[in-house]
């Protein structure tokens, strides 16, 4: 069975979660929305072609190993900004100092980070996939768009290095995977970024290497791109020792 396998690091990493007032928090993994977001942005998808996006997250399955969680940032956001009374539309920052200015407020925000996180991404496609992997892993390497972790502040600090190839599992392309290493000098230790001891796997659907310890509910399947709305979704943890 083939899949896609590909990596994903940066200084900074933002995979939202359910935003809700001021705080943006983020999880320490990408969701499925993350992912597809990604695999759009390198196939030229833009958000408002919900047909195109709409048969992008029927077509895959996905499967993240988590080799570094990172470490937490917090950035703290004043954005000063016309209210939304009458529904009137600014389409310049000029028009909302000029005919917003007596509607002027701050919205305040806290907006969390991964620092020096990294994963590996295996994609599965299924019998309705809309590109085979291989279209997609030529995308990657030269995408239509920028590509990046979840923000637009927060860009790749090393190259995805695709690869498609036979596994049995989700597991097995997890783990069996041969990526180029990050460093050119893997040997010097003050560029090493280590693996975390206990490594996690997520994955959704069936999985024959990988046993589920919990099954979570994740609000992160696209219904509609262009209305930002998402649904439920099942997706399995397992937590095993990771190496180095």
């Amino acid at each position: 069975m083939k899949h896609l396998v590909f990596r994903l690091y940066g200084p900074l990493a933002a995979w939202g979660e359910i935003a809700v007032g001021e705080s943006r928090h983020s999880a320490v993994y990408p969701s499925k929305s993350a992912l597809l977001g990604l695999l759009a942005a390198a196939l030229g998808i833009r958000r408002d072609e919900e047909e195109q996006q709409a048969a992008l997250a029927a077509g895959y399955l996905f499967a993240v190993k988590v080799l570094r969680t990172g470490s937490l940032l917090r950035d703290y956001h004043t954005t000063q900004v016309p209210d939304s009374a009458g529904k009137v539309v600014y389409r310049t920052r000029r028009e909302e100092l000029i005919r917003g200015k007596a509607r002027l407020g701050t919205i305040l925000s806290s907006r969390e980070y991964r620092c020096d996180s990294m994963a590996l991404v295996a994609v599965r496609a299924n019998a309705n996939a809309p590109f085979t992997l291989e279209t997609i892993r030529e995308k990657l390497l030269k995408p239509a768009f920028l590509l990046y972790l979840g923000r637009k502040s927060c860009p790749l600090a090393a190259p995805l290095d695709p690869v498609v190839s036979d596994w049995d599992s989700f597991g097995q392309a997890l783990d069996e995977a041969e990526l180029k290493a990050l460093m050119v000098e893997p040997d010097d230790e003050q560029r090493w970024i280590p693996v975390e001891y206990q490594t996690r796997y997520y994955w959704e659907g069936e999985d024959s290497s990988l046993k589920a310890q919990q099954v979570l509910t994740r609000h992160d399947q696209p219904f509609s791109r262009r209305r930002w709305q998402f649904s439920q979704r099942a997706e399995n943890l397992c937590i095993g020792k990771g190496e180095g």
